[in-house]
């Protein structure tokens, strides 16, 4: 099957560059809004069997234009929000943003025991998005996945199996961007293509915002 995990829209905290993983977040900015207004124009020849959000505001607001356009339910899915920042929650500092992305990106590499400051391991990650994902994967030949810049991040890293796990970790993945993979929970997935910018192009893109879980890392 073929499977279109896209990252929500912009959000006010994507604007300040903080790490809003609390449930039930914000919602989006005039951006993120006009973003994801162009999702069902943006996607207009792909076929699309089911739509899935995260349990937090900002995918379902996201998915909302597609799944009108195309006549299908929003299955909001336990499993599929962002990855929890623990009491780096709301920080913005470049040594908390910093701690974060080294965490779960070191389970995208494997290391599923390292656990994030106040907050849970990868091992309690993975559990939970591959248990959505495979519900997704049973509901039809093309299912996109509403999700957020950390976790498809991460679950892509570790779960593609035509790339090494930094490939995620080394490219953007901005609001609305997709990452696309085909195969199934029992076979692996192979990575497609991986579109940073947002759907519908670089006009919706916010050069001005600091953004950290959907901007690669860096060396510093």
């Amino acid at each position: 099957m073929r499977l279109l995990l896209i990252r929500h829209g912009q959000t006010p905290a994507n604007v300040l560059g903080q790490l809003d993983t609390a449930h039930p977040g914000p919602g989006l900015t005039e951006l993120g809004e006009r973003q994801a207004a162009v999702i069902p124009d943006a996607l207009r020849f792909d076929s699309i069997d089911t739509i899935f959000a995260s349990t937090l505001h900002r995918t379902q607001l996201t998915a909302r234009p597609l799944a009108v356009d195309r006549g299908l339910d929003i299955q909001v899915a336990d499993g599929l929000h962002e990855i929890e920042a623990g009491t780096l929650e709301r920080r913005s500092d470049h040594a908390s943003i910093r701690t974060y992305m080294e965490t779960v990106f070191a389970w995208g590499a494997g290391n599923l025991d390292v656990g994030m400051p106040g907050g849970t391991d990868g091992h309690a990650f993975f559990a939970r998005f591959d248990a959505d994902i495979a519900v997704a994967a049973a509901s039809g030949a093309t299912a996109a996945v509403f999700s957020h810049g950390a976790a498809i991040r991460v679950w892509a890293a570790a779960r593609a199996t035509n790339v090494p796990p930094m490939f995620a970790g080394l490219h953007d993945l901005d609001n609305t961007g997709v990452v696309e993979l085909s195969g199934s929970p029992d076979e692996g997935w192979t990575l497609l293509s991986w579109a940073g910018v947002p759907l519908g192009g670089m006009p919706l893109v916010d050069a001005d915002a600091v953004d950290p879980t959907g901007e690669a890392l860096d060396a510093s």
